[in-house]
């Protein structure tokens, strides 16, 4: 979280989205259909992009390897993508998709830099910096405002799919500010939430259906002051998602991470294979750091990673802990390349990235998740901390 060293006292604030907002209509479309040709060839590239507006769905980019995936089985996963979450309203409905598809094979170029052959491991697929972070903040060991915003969502996801919910869209967003004292998150100064909702609910209604998931998210005794809680600020919201504002793949990158409490390298996760290391490095730096501060090494730690295209090596690896470790954070830049291979190979490998684990990363964030039987969220795993804690004879906390 960027912040002035003298500075204890201040309000930090993050956004989520739903995963009927249409920028993530889009991310799951694209993960949806990269985990189809990962399921067909673990090997498979792809870089797929997904643009949404009225019952228009636009599906581009590249890929190889999978020839079992065909346009018609996108369109055909794009198209039960948008039913599961919700969409048959008249200007954006599963059936009613008119779906345009321009995914052609990878670039001939870009596969001889990152293929692997003769003395030459495998490379990266592009040039970028990435980087990931973890703090004390959550039991997660994540930055709280961008955590309890995708909770709220969550819940209300939840419900609204269950049936309790009946009158709740599926396009929502949430927004949650927290009061900082000495360093640490106390209460919530602030909490707004837009949600879709049916035409006959009135905005008290929807008031009260929101506030019980908000109680649920956060810690008891956090909740604001009832005149910092904002319920769809615009007085009504009944047309949305793709209908009533156009969505592109990748647009959400700091909802998928950390709400702007730490850096981000710039590059989109979702619709790409995992020798992008846009996102399998990007998953790596979290794991790293997840680990450094699971290990009780320190209270905040931001790694960056940065590599080149066609390079089987990272170019740079750097480590910080704001102040807060236990270690000197150049004694964990020695050890933590030493103890998870950081070349694209060797942390798809590490993290065993290359299985059709990608749709459920694709709303609600790619961190702060817990690791699931197929493999997805490998990278929240705590697994390195006995050997870090008896690396630098730190006792278990």
């Amino acid at each position: 979280m960027i912040k002035s060293a003298d500075r204890s006292h201040y309000i930090f604030t993050s956004e989520s989205v739903s995963e009927g907002h249409p920028d993530k209509v889009c991310d799951q479309v694209s993960d949806a259909i990269v985990d189809a040709i990962l399921a067909d060839n673990p090997y498979g590239r792809a870089a797929i992009e997904v643009l949404a507006t009225t019952n228009q769905l636009v599906i581009a980019g590249e890929m190889r390897g999978a020839d079992n995936v065909t346009k018609g089985m996108m369109d055909d996963i794009a198209r039960e993508k948008v039913r599961e979450i919700g969409y048959h309203q008249e200007g954006f409905h599963w059936k009613n998709l008119d779906i345009h598809n321009y995914v052609h094979e990878q670039s001939a170029d870009i596969a001889m830099g990152v293929d692997a052959s003769g003395d030459k491991d495998e490379g990266a697929g592009d040039q970028g910096i990435m980087f990931g972070f973890a703090c004390t903040e959550t039991p997660e060991l994540m930055p709280a405002p961008i955590q309890l915003s995708n909770c709220i969502l969550q819940l209300m996801a939840k419900a609204r799919h269950s049936g309790a919910e009946p009158m709740l869209g599926p396009d929502a967003k949430s927004q949650v500010s927290l009061l900082y004292e000495a360093g640490k998150p106390v209460r919530c100064s602030s909490i707004v939430v837009s949600t879709q909702h049916h035409p006959d609910v009135t905005q008290k209604q929807v008031r009260e259906i929101v506030r019980k998931y908000v109680l649920q998210a956060i810690p008891d005794g956090w909740m604001c002051a009832e005149e910092d809680f904002y319920v769809n600020p615009t007085g009504q919201f009944i047309i949305g998602g793709p209908d009533g504002d156009a969505g592109l793949t990748g647009r959400k990158i700091i909802v998928d991470t950390y709400g702007g409490a730490a850096p981000h390298g710039g590059g989109a996760f979702s619709g790409k294979d995992p020798t992008k290391v846009d996102r399998s490095a990007a998953y790596a730096a979290r794991y790293l750091a997840k680990n450094v501060v699971g290990a009780g090494l320190a209270e905040r730690c931001t790694i960056q990673l940065s590599y080149a295209i066609g390079v089987s090596h990272p170019i740079s690896f750097y480590v910080s802990t704001d102040g807060t470790g236990k270690v000197e954070a150049e004694k964990l830049e020695k050890i933590l390349p030493e103890m998870v291979n950081l070349s694209p190979r060797g942390l798809r490998e590490h993290l065993q990235l290359s299985r059709p684990i990608y749709g459920c990363t694709a709303a609600y964030g790619h961190f702060g998740r817990s690791p699931e039987a197929n493999g997805a969220f490998s990278w929240e795993r705590l697994d390195l901390v006995d050997a870090l804690q008896l690396h630098f004879n730190v006792k278990a906390a």
